[in-house]
């Protein structure tokens, strides 16, 4: 019987040290250098070796100052600023490799889905078809205000806001160029095959034509993260890629098929299946020639952990000011239910034990709240042998912890053990992003996805 196979992601930040608080000050960490572009191709180079579906690129455009009510510790520990813009480098990877996707986040909240729709066309046309659309509502507070918004629009409002967004794209890339519009017979293009998408809505008035003719997707593959009730309505509705996170390792089969069991009947919804998405969780391997040698350098990692770093990346991901709490008080004692809500992930590998503020901040600060994988090349592919095979992930998100070496030493001791168990690519099959992910000669969204239901001159979102 063919074993289900991993697809694989590489996740950074254009930041310093995006995900490690602390870690910028690593010996052996190169993250001074992420304004330069050989960097980036550098590192685009090490996951098509690899055979990685793509580099995601998460982002925020805004400061983490909700701790201590200042952005000092961010500024003075490296907390995803300096924040470089994740979408200019990729033109540059996309030169130096043939194959690799490059899964890009950007904001629904923030960026008008008319210039949304250009950027990733142009970007689309650029990689032959390589890129995909990481879609975040955002959560900073200094984000809506830096962008010229009184204060953070509420959760669901955002979400509404959102499905009007993803409406106005999908008019601009499936419905205003019609297949074939480009002639270049007497007239470049027929006027008669591009139409205004006339869109007014609650949100957004969008009266005209996308600027740019059909890229080889079309549209990019969608990716979305939402967790929470609506975001994971929002995801079954849209998303073609869905990413998680599990920590408990004791628990983390049982937590991964509840969770698409979840997103199943979510998608039924909508009129999708199981196998129309991808769920793909996130973890931190830290990989040494023995077991030993393995946790000796997730100990030496942990030295550089900033608390203050750390205790600022959490907080604006909370929104909670972790300057309040005391780090010897156990989480479970914590006095809001909304900080509980938001720290409920965050149990310990052994169920038993009782977490502190500062063991889940310092937990946080290393691993952004995804699942450590400690040991050898071997043991390392265990463990997402079972949480494919058993669990039901269809791929994971492989966090960097320093540069290169996070990448290098996956690629080159973790990715051969992949295939020789045979649950990984030894080469692609397919030239676009979503035929990596859904199979070859499936370039476009399927035919039962919402995107290819919107119509011009229809209704708003249902």
């Amino acid at each position: 019987m063919t074993k289900k196979q991993i697809h694989l992601n590489g996740f950074t930040q254009n930041s310093v040290s995006p995900h490690a608080a602390g870690l910028w000050r690593y010996p052996t960490h190169n993250g001074e250098a992420h304004g330069t572009l050989a960097y980036w191709t550098d590192l685009a180079k090490t996951l098509e070796r690899g055979k990685f579906d793509a580099l995601f690129l998460a982002d925020v455009i805004g400061v983490y100052d909700v701790y201590q009510a200042s952005n000092e510790a961010a500024l003075a520990q490296a907390v995803q600023v300096p924040a470089h813009d994740p979408l200019l480098a990729v033109s540059a990877m996309a030169a130096a490799t043939k194959r690799l996707g490059f899964a890009i986040t950007a904001s629904a909240t923030y960026i008008p889905p008319y210039q949304l729709a250009r950027q990733y066309s142009t970007l689309d046309h650029l990689t032959d078809g390589r890129i995909g659309w990481n879609i975040v509502t955002s959560y900073l507070e200094s984000e809506a205000i830096n962008l010229g918004l009184a204060g953070l629009i509420p959760h669901d409002e955002r979400y509404e806001r959102a499905e009007e967004y993803l409406d106005v794209v999908y008019k601009l890339w499936e419905q205003s160029w019609q297949d074939g519009a480009v002639e270049k017979t007497t007239h470049y293009s027929n006027p008669h095959k591009v139409q205004a998408i006339a869109h007014e809505g609650n949100y957004f008035t969008v009266p005209g034509v996308h600027l740019v003719e059909p890229s080889k997707q079309r549209t990019p593959l969608l990716f979305q993260a939402g967790a929470s009730p609506r975001g994971r309505e929002f995801a079954a509705k849209h998303a073609e890629g869905i990413f998680t996170n599990t920590q408990n390792q004791k628990n983390a089969v049982a937590e991964l098929q509840a969770f698409i069991a979840d997103i199943t009947a979510r998608l039924a919804k909508y009129g999708r299946k199981r196998e129309d998405v991808k769920i793909i969780p996130a973890v931190v391997p830290i990989i040494g020639a023995t077991e030993e040698e393995a946790y000796a350098k997730l100990e030496d990692y942990k030295r550089y952990v900033d608390y203050d770093g750390a205790a600022a990346l959490l907080s604006g991901h909370s929104g909670i000011d972790f300057s309040k709490l005391d780090p010897d008080q156990y989480v479970e004692n914590l006095p809001s239910q909304a900080m509980q809500s938001r720290l409920q992930n965050y149990t310990s590998t052994n169920p038993n034990y009782r977490w502190t503020v500062r063991d889940a901040v310092l937990y946080h600060g290393l691993t952004n709240g995804s699942e450590i994988i400690v040991g050898t090349p071997s043991q390392i592919a265990d463990r997402l042998e079972l949480l494919s095979q058993e669990g039901g992930a269809d791929g994971f998100n492989i966090r960097q912890v320093v540069n290169p070496a996070s990448f290098e030493e996956f690629v080159d001791y973790v990715v051969p053990e992949l295939q020789k168990r045979g649950i990984y690519r030894t080469d692609y099959e397919g030239e676009t992003l979503r035929e990596h992910y859904l199979g070859k000669n499936q370039q476009h969204l399927k035919a039962n996805h919402y995107g290819k239901s919107v119509r011009v001159g229809g209704e708003v979102h249902a």
